[in-house]
C-alpha cells in the first residue's frame, strides 16, 4: 500500500515545468541550456561520484559501475565476471533471493543492471521519500557489499547458460559475431568468449575472488539523479560504498594490436542467409577523432535510409534488406563494425561493393549536402536523448566510469555542429583501412552455388 500512495504524488507532481523541459529538450532548440548540470567530486570511501538534481518527479535513480566487465576475466575461466554481476541479488547478508525480491517489492523499487567489455553496472530506481529512500539504499548496499553467491543457484546458472550457449552456437549470427570479434582482437581481453569448458569449470569461489578483488570503492562510479539535494546524494554514495571489499590494484586494458593484413573467414552453417560482419578495432570513449568519426559513419552507414552503404547496397543493387556501420566505442579501442546479410550466392557480389563504398569514402570524404544532413540529424535528435532521468542517468554513468569532461553534454552539439568535411575524411584516412579489415562470413550454404563464398572475398 505504502508504494501506491508514493505513486499517486508521483502523478501529481508532474506538473508543467517538467513538460516544459521535455518540449525544450525534444525540439532541439537551447539544447546546451537544457543539458542537466553534473556535480562530481570523491566520496570519502575513494568511489568517484556524479550527481545531477531533478526534482520534477518524486524519484530517485541510482547507478554504481565497477571496472568489472567480461574484459577482466580470469584467462582460463571467461564468465566469471557475468556470473559475479547476475548473482549479486541471488543472497545478500540475511536475505535470500526470494526475500531480496520480495522486499523490493514491498519498497517499490526496481533493482536492474547489465554488463559488457568494460564494466559491471547496478541500478536501482527509488522513490525519493525519506524512509522508502533509505531503506532502498540500505538494500542495494547489502546486495553490493555482502552477496552470498549460492552454490546452488550457481548451478542453476551454469546449466541455463550452457544451454543458451549450446543454442546460440546454431546461429550463424551469434558465429559471425564471435568469429570476428576473436579475429579483431586476437590475444586481447576483448577477443574471449565463452565456452562449455569455461563455464563448467567456474566456482563459487571464483565468484568471491571476482567480486573482492573488483567491486571495492576505489573501482566504483556512482551516479545519482533525482529529486534529492547534494548532502542526501553524498551520504547515499557512501552508504553504497563504505562496506565494500578493499579490492586490488585497478587494472588497465591494453591498447588492441592494429591488424598488419585482411583475413577472411568463412563458417559453414544451413541458412539461405549468409551473415556477413567486416571490421577492425576502432575508437574509444575519449578517442581525439570520437566527432569526427562519429559524424562520418553516420553518413557512411550509420544513418538508416540515408547513408551512402543503404543507398549503394539496397537501394541500387536489392542485395539487403539491412545494412549498418557502427563505431562501439570503449575504455581502449573498441570495434568498428559493417554488418550485412544476403543470399549466399550473392555474398562476394555484396561484399566487393561493401568494400568499394567504404574505399570511395575515405577516399573522397562526405559531400557538404551529406555533412549537413547528418549533422542536423545528429543534433536535432539530441534532446530526445536526455528527457528522462533514466536516459539522464545513462549518459552521467558513462561519463563518470570514462572519466569524460563534465560539460560532454554541453558540448556535444556544437562540437557535432563543428564537424568539417576535411576532419572526416583526414580520420577515416588515419583510422580505418579496408586492406586490413577482417571479413566473416557464416551461413548461407543451403542458397545453391554458396559454397566457395569465401575463398572469393579476398581481403
Amino acid at each position: 500500500m505504502r508504494f501506491f500512495a508514493y505513486f499517486t504524488a508521483f502523478s501529481r507532481r508532474l506538473r508543467a515545468p517538467a513538460l516544459a523541459s521535455l518540449a525544450l529538450l525534444g525540439s532541439g532548440i537551447g539544447t546546451a541550456q537544457a543539458v542537466p548540470r553534473i556535480e562530481q567530486w570523491t566520496a570519502p570511501t575513494g568511489a568517484k561520484v556524479y550527481f545531477v538534481a531533478s526534482h520534477e518527479l518524486p524519484m530517485i535513480d541510482v547507478q554504481i559501475d565497477f571496472a568489472a566487465g567480461s574484459a577482466f576475466n580470469p584467462a582460463d575461466k571467461s564468465g566469471v565476471a557475468g556470473f559475479t554481476r547476475g548473482l549479486l541479488d541471488a543472497g545478500a547478508g540475511e536475505l535470500d533471493e526470494q526475500a531480496i525480491s520480495e522486499r523490493a517489492a514491498d519498497l517499490g523499487l526496481i533493482l536492474g543492471g547489465s554488463m559488457d567489455t568494460d564494466r559491471a553496472s547496478l541500478t536501482l530506481r527509488m522513490l525519493s521519500a525519506a524512509q522508502e529512500r533509505d531503506e532502498s539504499v540500505a538494500l542495494l548496499a547489502t546486495i553490493l557489499a555482502h552477496p552470498r553467491f549460492p552454490a546452488e543457484v550457481l548451478e542453476r546458472e551454469r546449466v541455463r547458460a550452457l544451454a543458451n550457449l549450446r543454442e546460440s552456437l546454431t546461429k550463424p549470427a551469434v558465429l559471425a559475431a564471435r568469429a570476428f570479434n576473436v579475429a579483431i582482437y586476437a590475444g586481447h581481453p576483448y577477443g574471449t568468449e565463452s565456452d562449455e569448458k569455461s563455464l563448467s569449470a567456474i566456482t563459487r569461489e571464483d565468484l568471491i575472488t571476482f567480486h573482492a578483488h573488483y567491486y571495492s570503492a576505489r573501482n566504483a562510479s556512482v551516479t545519482i539523479v533525482g529529486d534529492l539535494d547534494r548532502a542526501t546524494a553524498e551520504k547515499i554514495a557512501i552508504a553504497l560504498t563504505q562496506n565494500l571489499p578493499a579490492g586490488g590494484q585497478t587494472e588497465t586494458l591494453p591498447a588492441p594490436l592494429p591488424l598488419k593484413e585482411g583475413q577472411v573467414t568463412r563458417i559453414a552453417n544451413p541458412s539461405a542467409q549468409a551473415h556477413i560482419l567486416i571490421g577492425q578495432p576502432g575508437m574509444s570513449r575519449d578517442d581525439p577523432d570520437y566527432f569526427p568519426l562519429l559524424v562520418g559513419n553516420h553518413i557512411l552507414g550509420g544513418g538508416g535510409f540515408t547513408s551512402r552503404l543503404m543507398n549503394e547496397v539496397r537501394e541500387k543493387r536489392g542485395l539487403v534488406y539491412d545494412i549498418h556501420s557502427y563505431f562501439d566505442p570503449r575504455r581502449v579501442p573498441g570495434p568498428f563494425q559493417i554488418g550485412l546479410q544476403t543470399k549466399g550466392t550473392q555474398s562476394v557480389l555484396a561484399i566487393d561493393v561493401v568494400r568499394s563504398t567504404l574505399a570511395a569514402f575515405i577516399a573522397e570524404g562526405p559531400t557538404e549536402k551529406e555533412l549537413q544532413a547528418a549533422r542536423d540529424n545528429i543534433v536535432n535528435g539530441f534532446g530526445l536523448r536526455l528527457d528522462s532521468n533514466a536516459k539522464i542517468l545513462s549518459y552521467v554513468s558513462m561519463i563518470g566510469f570514462y572519466g569524460l569532461p563534465l560539460d560532454w553534454l554541453e558540448r556535444y552539439p556544437r562540437t557535432v555542429s563543428a564537424v568539417s568535411r576535411e576532419a572526416v575524411r583526414d580520420a577515416f584516412a588515419r583510422r580505418v583501412h579496408p586492406d586490413r579489415v577482417v571479413i566473416v562470413i557464416a551461413g548461407g550454404d543451403s542458397d545453391k552455388g554458396a559454397g566457395d563464398a569465401g575463398a572469393a572475398a579476398k581481403p
